[in-house]
């Protein structure tokens, strides 16, 4: 469906077709359709140098096994991923930078932006991002309302007005 494997957004310029299990690894697996995997080149390039069995394979991960925080657009393995798997779970987040590498927070970050300015709707957004669109359904059924552009700002706001008495102070005196 055009979706990076590892990052489950669709691309929109071509990636590539990595090797789960590398060449360097085991070359018996190099032409078998089994072993690829499409994703975006950073992140391919990123992984060759990993050893397979210290990552999951995209293909063994299962719904809800991982969810994107809002408003940060981090992602953290959830307690759906089995508890057998979870430590390799955040070895494969943290590895890979799919955690909170700013690559892939950006382009988490534009999908969010595209729904929030309207020019998709959230079916689309399941379509091309479907763990931005999860998180996304998750906060409008908690919050009873449409996510939009000023609701990333709620969280943000708190954090900003519990630093805000020293930073303001330091800016009155600059001035």
């Amino acid at each position: 469906m055009g979706r990076c494997a590892y990052t489950a957004m669709w691309l929109g310029s071509p990636g590539t077709a990595d090797h789960f299990v590398s060449i360097d690894e085991d070359r018996s697996l190099a032409y078998e359709w089994s072993n690829l995997r499409y994703s975006v080149g950073w992140l391919n390039s990123r992984k060759k140098a990993l050893v397979s069995r210290r990552l999951l394979d995209p293909f063994e991960v299962q719904d809800g096994w991982f969810a994107i925080l809002l408003p940060s657009l981090q992602l953290q393995v959830t307690d759906r991923c089995p508890p057998a798997l979870r430590v390799r779970a955040g070895e494969t987040l943290r590895l890979l930078g799919l955690d909170h590498d700013e690559r892939v927070v950006r382009y988490r970050r534009q999908w969010l932006h595209e729904y929030e300015q309207r020019r998709v709707s959230l079916d689309f957004l399941e379509d091309k991002a479907p763990l931005v669109a999860r998180a996304v359904r998750d906060w409008e059924s908690r919050e009873g309302r449409q996510w939009s552009a000023g609701s990333n700002q709620v969280g943000l706001a708190r954090v900003e007005a519990s630093s805000a008495p020293s930073t303001r102070k330091t800016r009155r005196k600059k001035a």
